[in-house]
């Protein structure tokens, strides 16, 4: 899908980290949806590690509608027609099989599938993908990494996600090809295991305001 083509990337200019979630009570859902977007959060990421993920999905989106809210850790097509039935917004791969590429090439939301070197961007690119998710970031090289295939790659936009914190998370957003970050820093895991909603909405506003110039 073309950069700029679907309201997830205006979403993603807004405030350029994703809240990568795992969630164990689908309960909590709808209120950590409220919480994050009361926190200017624009976009959100649930894994599907756990039986929660999916209906949680739809319920973050009842109860915050302008929320982007994607799956992530899809590792099949059975992954993918799930995310999709649970009404995704987006979808996020931590690397990308030759089953799974055409299921991928063929959904009409977009798409963030996993690479950890330049020739795996390229060849995603060659198929289409012009943003693609750099995982694990951090084991990968990082910020040095990126910068790197700026030049040579110029036309990929990249999503890092992976050992990023609220200290690194500056430098990777300086960087021309890097369009946003994905990570856990800026939700508190206590705090929403004790459904505490107003620390979780300030531990992801400081987030948010940190990244501010």
């Amino acid at each position: 899908m073309t950069i700029d083509a679907h309201p997830i990337f205006a979403a993603l200019k807004a405030c350029p980290i994703v809240p990568v979630l795992t969630l164990y009570d689908e309960n909590h859902a709808a209120s950590l949806a409220a919480a994050l977007w009361d926190a200017g959060i624009t976009t959100a990421e649930i894994t599907l590690r756990t039986p929660q993920a999916l209906p949680s999905i739809g319920a973050m989106k009842a109860a915050a509608p302008e929320l982007c809210v994607g799956a992530g850790t899809i590792l099949s097509v059975d992954d993918l027609n799930a995310a999709l039935e649970a009404g995704s917004d987006f979808i996020v791969t931590p690397a990308v099989s030759s089953k799974l590429l055409p299921a991928l090439k063929a959904v009409s939301v977009p798409v963030f599938p996993g690479v950890a070197t330049p020739s795996e961007a390229l060849e995603l690119y060659d198929h289409g993908f012009e943003c693609v998710k750099f995982f694990p970031a951090e084991s990968n090289g990082g910020v040095p990494a990126l910068k790197s295939m700026a030049s040579p790659l110029p036309k990929i936009k990249f999503m890092p996600t992976g050992g990023i914190n609220g200290d690194s998370a500056p430098h990777y957003l300086a960087l021309p090809n890097v369009i946003a970050v994905g990570g856990s820093w800026m939700v508190d895991q206590q705090a929403v295991n004790a459904q505490n909603w107003a620390s979780v909405k300030a531990t992801a506003l400081r987030a948010r305001e940190s990244l501010q110039p």
